[in-house]
This record gives structure tokens, C-alpha cells and sequence, in this order.
């Protein structure tokens, strides 16, 4: 069924953009060195910010993989979805920084939207998927991830309702 790969690539998405979440509060202050080894930019503002750690890209593109084998989807495929969304979380900090935001802070859009686009766009070819079709997806990510944030602030597990 054709909706059945779109709910298996979100649900892939989804595991990528939360595994960082899910790591940071299993391992809590171990493994969790920035990305950017604290680094600035050409502005003096962080490159990416504190939030954005060496565990948390680890662990979603190598748990992506494994979420991917269990959905009967290549691994190397779920390899790509975890590596682009957090090209694309990286992405969105790296100008949410260039904005003056501070690391963690709400950008609604922009917190969403490269998380989901990146992925679908860099292996849309691979999938077929449609320009409507990815804009779907964007659209259902950005509502189930809202969602899901908020579950997650309420059961202590991130720190902040967004």
C-alpha cells in the first residue's frame, strides 16, 4: 500500500528527530560535547549551540538504521533519513543562531520543517514521493512533532514544551 511507505518514512523521521531527545535524557551529561566544540562563527555567535552534541547525531543516525531493518526498509536507507534530518536540524540552528535565538529556543517552522524536508527531498527519487506528496509529510511532521513535544515535556523527558 502506498500510504504505508509515507507512514514508515514519517515514522522514520520522527525516530531520528526524537532520538537525540531520548539520548540526552538516558545518558544525561555523559557523551554530550558540542558539535561544535563550542566554536563561534564569523558573527561570534555559536556555530550550532550547546543542545546540538556528538551523542545526539550519533545516536540518530545510528538508531534510524536499526528502526529501518524493523520496518522492512533498507538500513542504508534509514542510515540517510537520520543523517539528512540532522543535516536539517543542524541546518535550522545553524540560522536560528545567525538570528539571534538563543540554543533550544522556538522557531515554529523552522524547528520542523528542514527536520522533515531534507530527508524527503534527498531521497525523493528513491521513493517517488510527489512535491504535494512531501508537502504533506512536512505538514504531518510539523503537527506530529508539536505533539509529541509537548507528551515528552510532560512526561520529564524533554526540557521544554515545543
Amino acid at each position: 500500500m502506498l500510504y504505508e511507505l509515507h507512514i514508515k518514512v514519517l515514522l522514520l523521521i520522527i525516530i531520528a528527530n526524537g532520538a537525540p531527545i531520548i539520548a540526552r535524557h538516558i545518558f544525561r551529561a555523559h557523551f554530550n560535547d558540542p558539535l561544535d566544540l563550542g566554536m563561534r562563527f564569523f558573527d561570534k555567535r555559536p556555530i550550532f549551540g550547546p543542545s546540538k552534541t556528538m551523542r545526539g547525531i550519533f545516536m540518530a543516525v545510528m538508531i534510524t538504521p536499526v528502526a529501518a531493518h524493523y520496518m522492512d526498509i533498507n538500513w542504508f536507507t534509514g542510515f540517510l533519513i537520520g543523517l539528512y534530518a540532522m543535516f536539517g536540524d543542524l541546518f535550522s540552528s545553524f540560522i536560528k543562531r545567525r538570528k539571534g535565538f538563543e540554543s533550544s529556543d522556538m522557531a515554529f517552522g523552522l524547528d520542523q520543517v528542514p527536520e522533515s524536508l531534507f530527508p524527503l527531498l534527498a531521497l525523493q527519487v528513491y521513493f517517488g514521493f510527489s512535491l504535494i506528496e512531501i508537502l504533506g509529510m512536512v505538514a504531518i511532521f510539523t503537527i506530529v512533532e508539536l505533539i509529541l513535544s509537548r507528551i515528552l515535556f510532560y512526561m520529564n523527558i524533554r526540557l521544554r514544551p515545543y
